[in-house]
């Protein structure tokens, strides 16, 4: 069974940084595409970044500010959050594919519960 586990939320001041991890088990991805979403209140879930054999994608409101990453040999991908904002604070999903497509648009296989991050203003 696959699964995805976040980690690494939490509650931080504006300008301040975080990093997310997420953590697969159940299947190698290292050849897969993987990404984080994430959702605010009240708000539709929204692309962050993703990452598939060296490829980077992110939404335009995270570029020079959130980098995504992966360790093949953890299987696992990260997401070094600098510069934070009040409007960054959502619920930080992890997601994979079973190919190595990017999309950005949540046509993900699989899925983590999430991680809450804060940022305070």
């Amino acid at each position: 069974q696959v699964q995805l586990v976040e980690s690494g939320g939490g509650l931080v001041q504006a300008g301040g940084s975080l990093r997310l991890s997420c953590a697969a088990s159940g299947r190698t991805f290292n050849n897969s595409a993987m990404g984080w979403f994430r959702q605010a209140p009240g708000k539709e879930r929204e692309f962050v970044a993703a990452i598939s054999r060296g490829m980077l994608s992110y939404a335009d409101s995270v570029k020079g500010r959130f980098t995504i990453s992966r360790d093949n040999a953890k299987n696992t991908v990260y997401l070094q959050m600098n510069s934070l904002k009040p409007e960054d604070t959502a619920v930080y999903v992890c997601a994979a594919r079973r190919g190595f497509v990017i999309t950005t648009t949540g046509e993900f296989d699989y899925w983590g519960q999430g991680t809450q991050v804060t940022v305070s203003s």
